[in-house]
């Protein structure tokens, strides 16, 4: 299964896509969306559409967005929104639903510490990957979210198989 994060922001867009089989992870693509236009609608936009292309090139079959955290900055705080709003919108409209996980549960998942600092976060992607090239920290926090997804989904696929087995 193609699994797809995505690590919301209005200027910078960070995606990464993995693939799962059993408890094997495997690197396909990740990068960086830059947002273009001189007004928020034109920024969305132009996220929307370049997110759309990453995911008709790359087909993933399941998707997790990173949650908003609120900071100090209000107005930063629901420009981030917006831009989570499209990374919501892309990948429902190809028919996935969409995993969301807070910052803290995606670093305790892939770091196994809930507040750990952006360096460990990349230093824990690149070892769940190896050799891979990673785009940028946008891309890195993306990738962070597709493993936690992968690893969530795992959980879930074993409750349910064991609570059939249990029947």
């Amino acid at each position: 299964m193609r699994v797809m994060g995505i690590d919301p922001g209005l200027r910078n867009l960070g995606w990464g896509l993995i693939e799962v089989r059993g408890s094997r992870l495997t690197h396909i693509a990740n990068g960086i969306l830059h947002s273009e236009g001189e007004d928020l609608a034109m920024r969305l936009m132009s996220l929307h559409a370049q997110l759309s292309r990453v995911f008709a090139t790359h087909a993933p079959e399941a998707a997790a967005v990173e949650q908003t955290f609120v900071n100090k900055d209000a107005v930063a705080t629901l420009k981030l929104g917006q831009a989570r709003g499209i990374a919501l919108l892309v990948p429902a409209q190809a028919g996935i639903r969409v995993g969301e996980y807070a910052p803290n549960a995606v670093k305790k998942t892939v770091v196994g510490v809930g507040h750990a600092q952006k360096r460990q976060v990349d230093h824990m992607v690149r070892l769940h990957l190896p050799g891979i090239a990673i785009a940028g920290p946008d891309a890195a926090d993306a990738l962070a979210v597709a493993i936690c997804h992968a690893h969530h989904m795992q959980s879930a696929g074993r409750l349910a198989a064991a609570l059939a087995r249990a029947q």
